[in-house]
């Protein structure tokens, strides 16, 4: 029998629900599915029409490997791509750069030019698949070398799908892989923003994330509090910048995550949805029903999952996986049982893209729309945690803003006493962790994991020299001094940043100059 009797939030869980449990104006709160408040999902059919898309976040090593995977996972039935970049690409740094030494490849593909960009998608129909790309401070810098290859392939912009995580706030917050300060990277945000509504309007050009702050330890309800809290702080940086709200809104995205916890991940969901509506409309003025509607996607939580008895994350990962379908979530990545010990293998991989497929095609989650709807202890929770998130919002806006908030360090240290609860529950026993601190097996049982080529940085490092040998090093520079210009001035600088990439500038030299105008972020730096 589980001992839980409070929630990942902090709200009482009671035995039992009945309808004095459900909140005042149900009807109200919920809506039909796909009309405002949205709580019921954000399309009339759901899953009842096509299923949520499948994608699987991949990427490792050379661009080269990197391919092979990515067409492993189409022809195992994926539906979209997720791009996972290594350690220096995220911080802007060539493969060469000797702060990048000993991280080349690591946590995922290294991009150092648009020469690794098109190896990387090299036989992909880029106009037939949609694609992801966990990348923030440089994310304009790897959406326009992905435009750039498409065109090479005859694909317009016009015609890509997919998304950048583009979300430099969290980063500050929980993460870390930050350039600028926060004032040009909201400026780099919006000119995303605008550059994107011109040439590549399908194209979902920021992903809020919750994910990374749950996995550093945030509540569900400071997932989703502090999430909301900068996603307003997207939308003023963008009415700033002139750009009207139903211009650019109805391609903002969300990225949470879903724990094993699933009733209340579940309601959370439901709770995020509602709460962005109103914003959108109330505060924001937006006329256009899909700017009030909260999209996202969802992976399942990489910080449960356990080295030991790897085999029991399966398990766990189908649950979580169910919590983000029975949510709403209109994309999913599944994690691979494997994760807590190494990058994925290709069996690994497979297996959980066949999660979600057993789950879309051999269960009955896609008959109906938002199955828990009017559930006594649905509602309830949903309730509870939208009115924790709406008190924790207020308390960001107490600061001045999010940004505010986060120069005190706000959600970083609210954040960081959730961890720390969790650690101590795990460690005293009091949350039970299946294989960790219960139900333990005396012997480790054999596992191979997959492994990094340590050739690769030299690999790397060789492309860029022959890349630079070869190139035309003079309209590298003077398109470098038309971005300088563009970063100096107020114009946006996506165009300037485009032509440059195409003369084969890398990601580091793009990088570097918006370094000289803009400064590099420190913690301790007030802004």
């Amino acid at each position: 029998m589980s001992e839980r009797r409070s929630s990942e939030s902090g709200f009482p869980i009671k035995g039992r629900y009945t309808a004095d449990d459900l909140p005042e104006g149900l009807d109200s709160r919920l809506g039909a599915p796909g009309e405002f408040p949205y709580a019921r999902g954000v399309y009339p059919t759901m899953y009842t029409s096509r299923p949520w898309t499948m994608r699987q976040y991949a990427g490792f090593g050379t661009a080269t490997e990197s391919n092979a995977r990515y067409h492993q996972l189409l022809r195992a039935g994926t539906m979209g791509l997720s791009v996972a970049f290594d350690l220096p690409t995220q911080m802007g740094y060539d493969s060469d750069d000797p702060i990048a030494h000993g991280e080349v490849g690591k946590v995922g593909v290294a991009i150092d030019s648009v020469e690794d960009m098109r190896l990387l998608f090299a036989d992909i129909p880029l106009d037939k698949v949609s694609t992801s790309m966990t990348i923030n401070a440089p994310g304009s810098v790897l959406l326009l070398l992905y435009q750039l290859v498409a065109e090479e392939s005859g694909v317009e912009g016009a015609a890509l799908n997919g998304t950048i995580q583009n979300d430099i706030l969290k980063e500050y917050i929980a993460r870390g892989t930050y350039i600028f300060p926060p004032k040009p990277s909201l400026r780099l945000v919006a000119d995303t923003f605008g550059y994107c509504r011109k040439e590549v309007p399908k194209w979902n050009t920021i992903s809020i994330s919750g994910y990374h702050m749950a996995e550093a330890g945030a509540t569900p309800a400071q997932e989703i509090a502090f999430t909301l809290a900068n996603g307003v702080e997207y939308v003023r940086a963008a009415l700033a910048a002139g750009l009207a709200v139903d211009d650019f809104a109805p391609r903002l995205s969300f990225f949470f995550v879903a724990r094993t916890t699933l009733l209340e991940e579940v309601a959370k969901f439901r709770a995020a949805r509602r709460i962005w509506a109103r914003l959108m409309r109330d505060d924001f003025g937006a006329k256009n029903p899909k700017s009030m509607m909260l999209r996202f996607h969802t992976q399942t939580a990489g910080v449960q999952l356990t080295a030991q008895q790897p085999e029991v994350n399966l398990v766990r990962v189908a649950v979580q996986g169910l919590a983000a379908v029975l949510g709403g979530t209109q994309s999913l990545h599944t994690n691979s049982f494997d994760e807590a010990i190494a990058l994925p293998t290709e069996k690994a991989a497979r297996l959980a893209l066949r999660t979600q497929q057993v789950l879309a095609y051999e269960t009955d989650l896609t008959a109906t729309v938002d199955p828990f709807a009017g559930s006594y202890v649905v509602e309830a929770m949903t309730a509870e945690i939208e009115a924790a998130v709406v008190e924790l919002m207020d308390r960001v806006a107490d600061h001045g803003s999010a940004v505010d908030a986060i120069e005190v360090g706000f959600q970083k240290r609210e954040i960081e006493q959730s961890a720390y609860r969790i650690a101590q529950e795990i460690d005293s026993g009091e949350r039970v962790v299946v294989g960790l601190n219960r139900f333990t097996i005396d012997t480790d049982e054999p596992y191979e994991p997959l492994r990094v080529d340590p050739e690769i940085e030299a690999t790397q490092a060789a492309r860029l020299a022959r890349l630079r040998a070869e190139r035309d090093g003079g309209a590298v520079e003077r398109a470098l001094v038309e971005l300088r210009a563009a970063a100096e001035g107020t114009e946006n600088v996506l165009f300037p940043m485009k032509e440059a990439l195409r003369a084969r500038a890398t990601v580091g030299e793009v990088c570097g100059t918006l370094r000289q105008v803009w400064g590099t972020y420190r913690p301790s730096d007030r802004f």
